[in-house]
């Protein structure tokens, strides 16, 4: 009985893992976030902006361009249930790693894909991830690997947007936020595009 209370013990004040964060940025960050929450081991996905200039920056702000920001999204995982390794594996397989001038219908600076690292380790593992990914598909990978600054939360009106219950006005009619966007994903052919270049390999295509 001692011993299995000294292993209940241990159990019980065992330092608990401590979670990691990850930047990246895929397109519209709506995606990226649905994506991402859906992966076991990762807690919350949050939706933003980072690689600019400009301070604090608004959603108008940055789409408007000129800030030099990405709509990114930063991943809080558990590394002891998923890997970084994991998450870049998932996350190249989530996108057109083609396109530099955006993504799918979105067009522009802010839309661009990119992958953030915060030092030389994950810089090594995001180089491994592409090199890689490039083999699987047999061309050209085009995503950078930026260093990570400063990352800023969009508002909240753009946070778990693919989950929303409030009424939005869209050009497909009043929707919730929900459906809103599971309209404008299919009507800019993300799914689509990531299946076609990614075949069965593609991460979340539905």
């Amino acid at each position: 009985m001692k011993f299995y209370g000294l292993i209940f013990s241990l159990l019980m004040f065992a330092p608990a893992a401590q979670a990691a964060t990850t930047v990246v940025a895929g397109g519209c960050f709506w995606c990226v976030e649905a994506d991402f929450e859906s992966v076991p081991g990762v807690s919350k996905a949050v939706s933003g902006f980072s690689g600019g200039s400009k301070s604090n920056p608004t959603y108008k702000d940055v789409t408007k361009g000129g800030t030099g920001h990405y709509e990114a999204v930063t991943i809080t995982y558990n590394p002891n249930k998923v890997s970084y390794e994991k998450l870049l594996h998932l996350f190249l397989r989530s996108v057109d790693v083609t396109d530099r001038g955006g993504q799918f219908c979105d067009r522009g600076n802010s839309y661009r894909i990119a992958i953030f690292v915060k030092n030389d380790k994950e810089r090594a593992i995001a180089e491994a991830a592409i090199k890689q990914a490039e083999a699987d598909l047999g061309r050209k990978i085009v995503t950078p690997i930026l260093n990570q600054g400063k990352f800023y939360a969009a508002d909240r009106g753009h946070q778990n947007y693919y989950k929303g219950k409030s009424l939005v006005i869209t050009r497909f009619g009043p929707k919730t936020k929900a459906n809103a966007y599971k309209a404008y994903r299919k009507a800019c052919g993300r799914d689509a595009k990531v299946k076609s270049l990614w075949g069965s390999a593609a991460s979340f295509a539905h």
